[in-house]
């Protein structure tokens, strides 16, 4: 076997090319007493991963140059000297962009593939799901009769936020990026409404599919879409903040002028609730997320869609893709078959 390995090669400047990029071959590493040689089955691509390619200070340490690129994978155990495993088992792992990594079993979380789809521990089971689970339930809210705006509504997060607001009572706004993904989002997801954020009137049509306002806007893209939402609040409104994926490739100063105190002023003067969060500020909350998102899956309340790309050599080429929004769903990618 080979263990082959995706590094970050250079620091991007803007958006990240194949360039930042390098593979690299070795030997597969042999676990020693206490270890367990995992062969990764699927990586997850996510827009945090921009972040941790950039030397800039964050929530979580960068990666550094010659290093494997970081990410969630659902992983096999090929070899065990491990009291608490045994090859075959299937876990989450943080192995990050290779074909094979060495535990010592620290931060696994074993899976049973009876249970669901192994690729969903990566997704709506997984960070994707509680990400919208822990920010809509725990900050937003939602009561019965309210509006819930979401941005990235095809994606992983932003599908399930929509669905949760709905189970809760709510009325569901979904922004999306294409007729496809809004159809997809309206018709099978079962949002009240989808608004395509690259028409050229789409100020005015979320403000038509929001008559009475809104109450919760999930944020995970920032941009024009937030320009758009923003003069929609009503009083009390509560915006979750998980991501800006609309400014993770900028360099230097924001066009324009400066927005700071307009938003302020109706942070005021609206009483509005404006908190950024990571899930894992949330992980007592875990429990209550594998009992609840499993049985509404189970019940046909909560559907998901995957996007998985072959090859862990296609990750840097599906990684720039997700940036610039060419998937459609919670982006996977497919390293190696079970043992």
């Amino acid at each position: 076997m080979t263990h082959r390995r995706i590094v970050l090669a250079s620091r991007p400047e803007g958006r990240p090319t194949p360039a930042n990029f390098r593979i690299e071959d070795a030997a597969v590493p042999e676990p020693r007493d206490g270890e367990l040689l995992l062969k990764v089955l699927y990586l997850s691509l996510d827009p945090y991963m921009r972040g941790r390619m950039s030397a800039a200070k964050s929530y979580a340490p960068p990666v550094e140059l010659g290093a494997v690129m970081v990410g969630g994978t659902v992983a096999q155990v090929v070899r065990s000297r491990h009291p608490d495993y045994t090859e075959g088992d299937f876990v989450l792992s943080y192995s990050g962009w290779q074909s094979h990594d060495l535990s010592n079993g620290k931060g696994l979380r074993k899976l049973d593939p009876k249970a669901a789809p192994l690729s969903t521990a990566l997704g709506v089971l997984g960070m994707p799901g509680f990400t919208a689970y822990s920010g809509l339930l725990t900050i937003g809210r939602p009561q019965p009769g309210e509006t819930v705006v979401v941005a990235a509504a095809s994606g992983p997060v932003g599908a399930t936020v929509g669905q949760l607001a709905r189970i809760k009572g709510a009325r569901a706004v979904g922004i999306a990026g294409g007729p496809e993904k809004c159809a997809y989002v309206r018709d099978e997801l079962g949002f009240d409404a989808a608004v395509d954020h690259r028409a050229p009137d789409f100020a005015r049509q979320l403000k038509e599919a929001c008559p009475k306002g809104v109450d919760v806007y999930f944020e995970n893209v920032g941009g024009a879409v937030w320009d758009a939402v923003f003069p929609l609040f009503n009083e009390f409104a509560r915006i979750p903040v998980c991501g800006l994926i609309a400014q993770y490739n900028s360099t230097g100063p924001f066009e324009g002028p400066d927005r700071l105190p307009i938003v302020m002023r109706d942070v005021l003067s609206k009483s509005l609730t404006l908190r950024g969060f990571i899930q894992r500020e949330f992980v007592s909350q875990l429990p209550d997320f594998y009992r609840d998102m499993s049985a509404w899956i189970r019940e046909g309340r909560v559907r998901y869609r995957e996007d998985i790309v072959e090859g862990l050599d296609r990750a840097p080429e599906a990684f720039i893709g997700l940036l610039e929004g060419r998937n459609f769903g919670k982006l996977v990618v497919k390293v190696a078959e079970p043992s």
